[in-house]
């Protein structure tokens, strides 16, 4: 089993120490990684003894053909014991994944405007790719409602009838969605990115994110901006139905009905507390404030950006006081909101559980996995302006009655200890073979995660 997040910066260092170790060990070894005309796959190393999080180093099994950068050296990643990583594919830019009613993985590439079409090969040959949409706006989120396809564009959602592996007959059903072309932005849209997700009652939901890390205009602007979007089934019109979401990029719903988001929250806070530092933005209060979001959304919810911020420390104004990941509640962000006056943040519900601050989690979805059973489980990307960069990693949050159990890691490793990377995950959607399909933009990569005992 996946043991539980403890100490964070803990498990970034040691985390990033084991696999840098292997890896060493596994290239003096020769093992891990093939290059292009290699005959067969090889797959790294076999794992070793367990990190303090009782993770442990396993070699990702790279196939022939498929070798280059980062693959051109053996790559070791950390996971529960039993569980193996291989190159599925590779997908340069990759990022949203879904599957599709005939059992092709569609997977979203914004800055090529297009979608990808990936059909499982038989006998272990690798998938065949193909283009199935092109000349698109930044197109990301994706989701079918039986044979119909969404596809979240920067500016708009576009509805598709996929059959016989096309996607034709495009139509427009939701429009004026704001991006860097909209004539009030002028061009400063930091979040364009859409997702979109098909609800029970078949409305979309439609995340789109803030102008920038503070731009409390969003929350007044029309269409609302840092907001989960609804729009009921048979209709082109969005209503608001979650608030104060600064960059909800992951969205999924839970086994329960439930939608749920995962929010990369804002930067360069403030510190909130009476004393000298008040009103200072201090790196080291900065690197763990605030904490990115995992909300359950219900209609009218107002997650408080930009102003209220969720508060992990236990000891609030406190040196180095221990931080909590669940039920969070709320304090007031004193660059926007100083005399509370803006929103009381005491009337907000908790937030039901967090990432670590600056995670930048994307892609989001449920999935009953062997050996672990319910859960969600999030692309981390990892962070870019953190003093000590937060490491991009799969993450596992268990589901059991309703209720989401704290973060574990279910495949680490994409970081070195001085905070170079060679991978960094956005998505992982569960396969109909029962395993993870994780998408990489940084190593332009499908990866296959799947329990071997």
């Amino acid at each position: 089993m996946i043991p539980p997040r403890h100490v964070r910066a803990r498990r970034l260092g040691l985390a990033g120490a084991a696999a840098l170790l292997l890896l060493v060990s596994a290239c003096s070894a020769g093992g891990g990684s093939t290059t292009a005309g290699a005959p067969s796959p090889v797959a790294a190393t076999a794992p070793v003894a367990a990190t303090p999080d009782g993770l442990v180093p396993t070699g990702v099994t790279v196939p022939s053909g498929m070798g280059d950068a980062p693959f051109d050296s053996a790559r070791t990643v950390l996971t529960p014991p039993g569980w193996t990583v291989t190159v599925w594919v590779r997908v340069p830019k990759a990022r949203l994944e879904t599957w599709a009613p005939d059992g092709s993985l569609l997977v979203s590439l914004p800055g090529d405007g297009e979608v990808t079409r990936l059909v499982p090969g038989t006998n272990g040959a690798p998938p065949q790719r193909s283009t199935l949409l092109a000349g698109l706006t930044q197109p990301h989120g994706m989701a079918f409602d039986g044979s119909t396809l969404y596809v979240a564009e920067s500016d708009q959602v576009s509805a598709y009838t996929y059959a016989n592996g096309a996607a034709t007959g495009k139509r427009v059903v939701v429009s004026n969605l704001p991006d860097a072309k909209s004539p009030d932005l002028r061009g400063a849209y930091a979040h364009a990115l859409k997702t979109v997700v098909v609800g029970p009652d078949r409305a979309l939901y439609v995340s789109v994110g803030s102008t920038a890390n503070v731009s409390p205009q969003d929350r007044d602007a029309t269409p609302q901006r840092a907001a989960i979007l609804r729009v009921p089934a048979g209709s082109d019109t969005p209503e608001v139905f979650a608030r104060g979401v600064r960059n909800g990029t992951g969205l999924a719903f839970a086994p329960d009905g439930r939608l749920w988001t995962a929010v990369n929250n804002r930067d360069n806070i403030a510190y909130p507390w009476p004393g000298a530092q008040f009103g200072q933005v201090l790196p080291e209060y900065v690197d763990d404030h605030p904490p990115e979001e995992l909300a359950a959304l219900t209609p009218g919810r107002d997650l408080g950006w930009p102003y209220c911020n969720p508060e992990p420390d236990v000891r609030p104004g406190q040196a180095d006081p221990p931080l909590r990941t669940a039920d969070l509640p709320f304090t007031r962000d004193v660059e926007t909101n100083a005399d509370g006056s803006k929103l009381d943040c005491a009337t907000l519900p908790p937030i039901e559980q967090t990432f670590g601050a600056h995670s930048a989690p994307l892609g989001l979805a449920f999935a009953d996995l062997p050996g672990l059973g319910e859960g969600a489980v999030a692309g981390v990307h990892g962070s870019w302006n953190r003093t000590a960069p937060r490491a991009p990693e799969v993450s596992f949050f268990p589901w059991s009655g309703g209720r989401m159990s704290d973060q574990r890691t279910l495949v680490g490793g994409f970081q070195a200890p001085d905070g170079s990377r060679w991978g960094r995950p956005v998505a992982a959607v569960p396969g109909p073979d029962g395993a993870l399909y994780v998408s990489d933009d940084g190593a332009g990569a499908i990866y296959r995660v799947a329990r071997s005992s």
